[in-house]
């Protein structure tokens, strides 16, 4: 195989001006081509007044390949192309009585137990929350009706958080392994399509993710696994520093010397249990902020010139940072492109906000988390449940700011800029349900995060134009960008700094942020765990013989 890199293309090329174009780089026949698959497909749009192309990376198989990459010894583009498979790291034996465990079904308990089902070791999934269809109904009775259902809604289910969400599967960690490459394609071996396997940042929408989701799931009981939900965990059982099995809130105990511990980062009553247990668990930053609301148009317009609307871009994106004069660093998070505001809590009598978008990206605005960085070191130093405390209060007070009842409060960003109440919108119309109450968001955060985000949003309006219009609506409060705690583990053998058998993993346990990094981590939990139950079976085996 041979990778091309750095092909352009104009935006409305077809398939074979894509075929010749790959013919030409590599100075070949038509014939000489055997066959091509599209590794990634991106474009720059960052001078949005110049023209914008499609930018290939290309794996291909070509007569003679070796000849050819000869001829190329020199040209950094043209290269061997790397094995992106997966390979399993382990085979369960026939005879294997002990069965691990996976706390948590989102992203990461999703893959570490889809890994583990596919190597033979038959996980027990444990899901506080429901199917993701009847955690569908319990949202949507939240968003429209003003109904919490503590144990199933955006946070806890089937899906986790990112269920919920604009389902992006982009991700800029180390992925020397290519597991990002294995996510992708089971997702799509699940029904998602096929090209988030190679645009540069792909999503498949929370409608669309709801199929995929239980999909794999079925897939995990086909080979063997057992997902359980409505089955909490609330306390473990632990001798002489080894894990040997948890307790549910049902009061039954199950045992398992193994366990993924895949907690969202929501599950605030699992860490304070953990932490209670004396599980080592360190403050880690995040951040706190607001939802800004514009027209969809005025950021493709801003973001792609003359290309806006163009039907191979799509709705734009942007990503924004800016250091205020206070220290605090205020950037974008997770934007939505043609998406909607959307009630996220998961505890009665608190309101947080999150952002969805549907796989078409369609509606008319654009919305993103403006948030402020959280340091513990700076902020609270000493107490790992800080953060946690921190996150409760602002969330307590943006649902008394919001009239107690689920809404948000809400300000539009001239009057927040300008530190007056708002009492009218203006063309933008907010998106979040089951509603936003105007007023001052002022006191919903603290002061050094008032500061900074009333400093960044002219900055920001100067990198896009229109995005410090006086109607853009703020929303509050945005607080779940992160698990606000570490639950640290070791790197070599991924479990726990004191309790053997734990293997903390994903978004909860501070090792991820997003489906594909959660995705990631899953898989990578799931082959330490197979490693280590191989081990012992093998150390066992050498025992009594």
């Amino acid at each position: 195989m041979i990778r091309i890199n750095e092909l352009s293309l104009p935006l409305d090329h077809s398939a074979d001006e894509l075929r010749q174009a790959i013919v030409k780089r590599l100075n070949i026949s038509d014939a000489d081509l055997l066959n091509f698959t599209v590794f990634k497909r991106s474009y720059d749009a960052r001078k949005k007044n110049s023209v914008i192309l499609f930018i290939y990376i290309i794996d291909l198989e070509a007569r003679d390949e070796a000849a050819v990459l000869a001829r190329f010894a020199d040209d950094h583009n043209v290269r061997p192309a790397p094995d992106t498979n997966y390979y399993p790291v382990a085979q369960a034996p026939a005879n294997l009585s002990e069965r691990p465990l996976v706390v948590g079904f989102g992203p990461c308990g999703l893959f570490a137990a889809l890994l583990l089902a596919q190597m033979g070791f038959k996980p027990i999934v444990l899901e506080r929350g429901k199917d993701v269809r009847s955690r569908t109904k319990d949202t949507w009775a939240l968003w429209r009706k003003k109904v919490l259902t503590p144990e199933s809604n955006v946070q806890f289910g089937e899906g986790g958080a990112g269920l919920f969400s604009d389902g992006k599967l982009y991700s800029q960690i180390k992925d020397p392994k290519f597991y990002a490459r294995k996510v992708v394609h089971e997702f799509v071996r699940a029904g998602a399509p096929a090209e988030i396997m190679y645009v540069s940042k792909p999503h498949i929408g929370t409608f669309r993710l709801t199929g995929v989701v239980s999909t794999m799931r079925e897939e995990i009981i086909a080979l063997g696994g057992e997902v359980r939900f409505e089955s909490k965990v609330t306390d473990l059982v632990i001798n002489d520093g080894q894990l040997e099995g948890v307790v549910l809130a049902s009061g039954e105990t199950i045992k398992s010397r193994h366990v993924v511990l895949a907690l969202g980062h929501s599950s605030r009553d699992t860490v304070r249990m953990l932490h209670r247990q004396g599980v080592f668990i360190e403050a880690k930053p995040f951040a706190i902020g607001f939802r800004i609301e514009h027209p969809q148009g005025m950021i493709d317009q801003a973001r792609l010139g003359k290309y806006a609307g163009h039907p191979e871009l799509g709705a734009a994106d942007y990503k924004l940072v800016y250091h205020a004069k206070n220290g605090r660093a205020v950037y974008s998070f997770c934007m939505c492109p043609g998406g909607t505001v959307v009630a996220a809590t998961s505890e009665p009598g608190r309101v947080v906000t999150n952002g969805m978008s549907q796989y078409s990206r369609n509606e008319r605005n654009a919305n993103a988390g403006i948030v402020v960085g959280i340091n513990p070191e700076q902020d609270f130093p000493g107490d790992p449940l800080a953060g946690v405390e921190l996150q409760e209060r602002l969330e307590s007070r943006a649902y008394e700011l919001g009239g107690s009842d689920y809404c948000a409060p809400a300000q539009l960003v001239g009057d927040f800029i300008r530190g007056v109440p708002s009492t009218a919108f203006g063309e933008v119309e907010p998106s979040y349900k089951p509603g936003v109450r105007l007023g001052d968001l002022a006191p919903s955060l603290p002061e050094y995060a008032i500061e900074a985000i009333r400093e960044a949003l002219p900055a920001f309006g100067k990198q896009i134009r229109g995005f410090d219009r006086a109607d853009a609506v703020l929303t509050g409060i945005e607080t779940r960008t992160s698990s606000p705690v570490r639950i640290t583990r070791d790197n070599e053998t991924l479990q726990s700094l004191n309790l053997r058998g734990l293997y903390p993993a994903g978004e909860g346990a501070g090792y991820a942020g997003g489906i594909l990094s959660a995705g990631v981590d899953g898989i990578k939990v799931a082959e330490a765990l197979a490693k280590s139950m191989l081990a012992e079976v093998e150390h066992t085996e050498v025992q009594s013989n």
